[in-house]
Order: C-alpha cells, then structure tokens, then sequence
C-alpha cells in the first residue's frame, strides 16, 4: 500500500516502487508470509509492476468515500445502495465511523445472504 500511502504518478514510480517493497518487507517480517497483493492508495496503479514485484493489484468496486465523512450511519447507507456480488468495498479503519458502519454492514448484508470471502478467493477462484 506504500509506506507513506503517496499516490503513483509517472514522475514518482521509483519511489512508490521502493515504498511497495519497504512496505511488502515490513510485512513479511511481521508475517512471515511473502506479500500477494497491493491496494494501490487512490487506485493508481502501472500494469508493468505486477509482474516486476509479482504483485496483484486489488481496486475496489464501491467507495463511500469514508474519509469524508465521520457519520456511521452516511458510510453504511452509501455502501447499501451500490453494493452488489462480488463486489470490494474500500473502507479506511483508521475511522470511528467506519469501523462502526462496517460492523454493521456486515451484519446487514450477512442477512441478504452475502457472504464473505477473502480477496484470493474473491480474485484467483
């Protein structure tokens, strides 16, 4: 996700290059586990890094723009109207707000039926 979550620009792709892999390094260290995916910060993503850091790219398909907007109930209103199948919701939980909208929508949409898969499942199946 980048160390310090700058968005990639033409001018900056050696740098997000090497915040990827500081960051992908800090989390192997922690984890144990080699590094997958990559959220890019704000979307911006260059097709050619996949393969140079042997990384999936995961984008999302509803944003309710959560780092606006510090009202729970704005958040999982904005999810509810366009989430459907297989969708990916981007949510931040460094918010409040969020974090209570999210526990909430999962209970909501639990009783629709969704269910919840990890992003490997959602994208290699």
């Amino acid at each position: 996700h980048t160390y310090t979550h700058i968005q990639l620009t033409k001018k900056n792709r050696v740098e997000f290059k090497k915040q990827l892999l500081e960051t992908n390094r800090v989390i192997q260290e922690l984890t144990g586990e080699e590094v997958q995916f990559v959220r890019p910060p704000y979307g911006s993503w260059d097709k050619a890094f996949e393969k140079e850091l042997n990384m999936i790219p995961v984008l999302w398909n509803v944003d309710p723009l959560d780092w606006r907007c510090c009202d729970a109930k704005i958040v999982k209103d904005r999810i509810l109207e366009k989430v459907k199948e297989n969708d990916i919701i981007l949510l931040h939980d460094s918010y409040a707000s969020t974090v209570t909208a999210t526990l909430e929508i999962i209970d909501l949409l639990k009783e629709k039926g969704y269910r919840f898969v990890t992003v490997d499942e959602l994208i290699l199946d």
